[in-house]
């Protein structure tokens, strides 16, 4: 077995501003190449954990460990390298005068060559669907066109791990399946990816993995089809599973799912067992 690329040791953080862990005693461990959703609701720990994989906190106590740094011995800038942070509000990451210069901005830190960087920006600017706004004021642009802007400047850099903080906020449906989709394909190349979202539809058809954050710990960890069938535990964290899942529990109680469950699959499914064969 591969050496993780992010290994979490019995980590706990208090903000100062607070009397209690947001993040208490978790541990544990992401290969690289997996696609992992962190889900939990508002105050349940999942950005305060993630926001450690990068270095933007250090911890109270315990240990993160990622590409082989222990993070508290690394500077932020360092893990930037492999690491990618994309935040929630995007506004809170963009602060240049064009969309040119805030996707080479990352690649000039690194210390990309200029023929680099234009081959980097003018790569993310297409699969973001921002080409053409070169010269556009950030913003100036649509809630749904900074947070692609957001996702490009990281991207732009080239981490192997990429993060990102609920990332269909402020985009519709059709934007949200596309930003996924362009996530997903990431990972099929190789990237290790971590979301946190509220949207458990995307979830079940994108994350392979799924951790579930209630109080500051770890309530359940495993793949995507397995934890949505524990009803009760979720319920627990006020997390719903999408319908469908809840669907086929009812009407196929104990049924195993290997994969994302669409409508069709469901009713081969139900045909199936009407038929006697399952």
């Amino acid at each position: 077995m591969t050496e993780p690329i992010i290994q979490v040791e019995n980590l706990c953080y208090r903000y100062a501003t607070r009397n209690h862990f947001s993040v208490n005693d978790v541990s544990l461990s992401i290969q690289p190449g997996e696609f992992v959703a962190i889900i939990g609701q508002n105050g349940s720990g999942k950005t305060t954990l993630v926001k450690h994989f990068n270095g933007l906190l250090k911890p109270t106590s315990g240990r993160v460990v990622v590409n082989g740094h222990v993070t508290t011995e690394k500077s932020t800038s360092l893990l930037a390298k492999f690491v990618g942070y994309v935040f929630q509000n995007p506004d809170h990451q963009i602060f240049a005068e064009t969309v040119r210069d805030e996707i080479a901005f990352g690649p000039k830190n690194l210390g990309f060559s200029e023929e680099k960087i234009k081959e980097v920006s003018m790569k993310v600017m297409n699969e973001m669907g921002l080409t053409g706004m070169e010269e556009d004021m950030p913003f100036q642009l649509s809630r749904g066109q900074r947070q692609r802007l957001a996702v490009a400047s990281v991207l732009a850099m080239e981490p192997s791990i990429l993060i990102i903080d609920e990332p269909t906020t402020g985009q519709d449906w059709k934007e949200s399946m596309a930003l996924m989709e362009l996530v997903r394909e990431l990972n099929e190349n190789g990237h290790t990816c971590i979301v946190t979202t509220h949207n458990m539809n995307l979830v079940s058809l994108f994350a392979r993995r799924v951790i579930v954050m209630r109080q500051a710990k770890i309530s359940l960890d495993g793949p995507t089809q397995d934890i949505f069938r524990y009803g009760n535990e979720l319920k627990e964290a006020w997390i719903k599973p999408p319908d469908i899942y809840a669907l086929a529990q009812s009407i196929l109680p104990g049924v195993k799912l290997d994969k994302p469950i669409v409508p069709e699959d469901l009713a081969a499914m139900l045909v199936e067992k009407l038929n006697g064969r399952s």
